[in-house]
């Protein structure tokens, strides 16, 4: 049953897939027990799907019809962005976890449940992701959660006040278009400008969520993350936030360069995301240390859990690591039915 739904065809642009977005899909979708909320709002599931296979409405409605809730518009800007040319999506083998620091993860020809992800957080002219998040929104359910990713794009010149201006332009313009939720993207290993590391400058951090919780009044809030390799910087990025953001959301891959069969460096030699199964114990173990700090501080921020989950037992590893909620992305281009499996396997 899997080979006859449609999904994200790596070998193809970008553009190519933005195009040929799935149609939605008649299934029967078991429900799951217990009672599940997102940001204070009830949803019918923990399920959800982070930003990158969410390129616009059609694919968000693809996935919405699958089982999943909480769905994030895949990262868009203030102004039209291309993506990186191909390979997006390479491929690699891993051996055992990812735990931070490794260097050249050989590439691989199939895939073999983790690749390396390189799309440079592209984006449509706002005119046309705006229309396309408010007429998503009203073809969306109501008890799903739409969330709109977006990203600053740092120009020459800025300062991170300016920085901070646009992301908040950004997410007041999702909000006026629907969103249900903003998330904002601290965090992408595939650009080399400041906006790809932010989560890991605490006081960048504040200045960009202060800005942006201006512009959105009490909306829910998320801030995507990247992978910690020590706890240096937990602590901190907590006090940072917790008072403007209503959660975090993590982790968005793990950073590595990736090399050919002649051991020569993909990508001109600049670390990629590596996304998947080889993330999860990394991304796991995240959670639980900024679980421990947030309690800590008796901060009220939830916990997004994101990276390598595949299975039911995943799901609930990440529940009782501290997360409120599970995001697959990986797992959900491999198999879009991945939603329906984990509610027939979820015990």
């Amino acid at each position: 049953m899997t080979a006859t739904l449609p999904r994200y065809d790596r070998k193809q642009s970008y553009i190519w897939n933005y195009e040929h977005a799935p149609p939605t899909v008649e299934i029967d979708i078991p429900s799951l027990p217990g009672a599940w909320t997102f940001c204070g709002r009830e949803v019918p599931s923990p399920l959800g799907i982070p930003a990158g296979p969410l390129l616009n409405g059609d694919w968000l409605l693809y996935y919405a019809s699958l089982g999943f809730d909480v769905l994030t518009y895949k990262t868009v800007r203030s102004r039209a962005r291309e993506c990186y040319p191909l390979p997006n999506l390479e491929p690699v083998r891993v051996e055992g976890m990812m735990r931070g620091g490794e260097s050249a993860i050989p590439a691989t020809v199939s895939m073999q449940s983790s690749w390396a992800v390189s799309f440079g957080m592209p984006s449509k002219d706002p005119d046309i992701w705006r229309a396309d998040v408010e007429r998503t929104r009203n073809r969306l359910a109501s008890e799903k959660i739409l969330t709109v990713s977006v990203v600053g794009s740092v120009q020459p010149g800025w300062s991170i006040d300016d920085l901070a201006a646009d992301y908040a332009l950004c997410a007041q313009w999702a909000k006026e278009s629907g969103a249900d939720c903003v998330e904002t993207n601290f965090s992408c290993p595939n650009v080399s400008t400041c906006d790809g590391q932010l989560y890991l400058q605490a006081d960048a951090s504040r200045t960009i969520a202060q800005a942006v919780r201006q512009s959105i009044g009490d909306l829910p809030y998320v801030i995507k993350i990247g992978h910690f390799t020590s706890d240096d910087g937990i602590a901190a990025l907590v006090d940072a936030v917790h008072d403007q953001a209503d959660g975090l959301a993590m982790t968005n891959s793990v950073a590595a360069t990736v090399a050919d069969g002649n051991n020569q460096l993909l990508f001109d030699g600049q670390p990629r995301g590596i996304c998947g199964a080889s993330i999860l114990e990394a991304s796991l173990a995240q959670v639980e240390r900024f679980s421990r700090h947030i309690a800590d501080r008796n901060a009220a921020l939830e916990i997004v859990g994101v990276g390598g989950a595949g299975s039911a037992d995943d799901v609930k590893r990440y529940l009782s690591a501290g997360a409120a909620n599970v995001q697959l992305a990986t797992a959900a281009m491999i198999d879009p039915l991945i939603a329906v499996k984990i509610r027939q396997a979820w015990t």
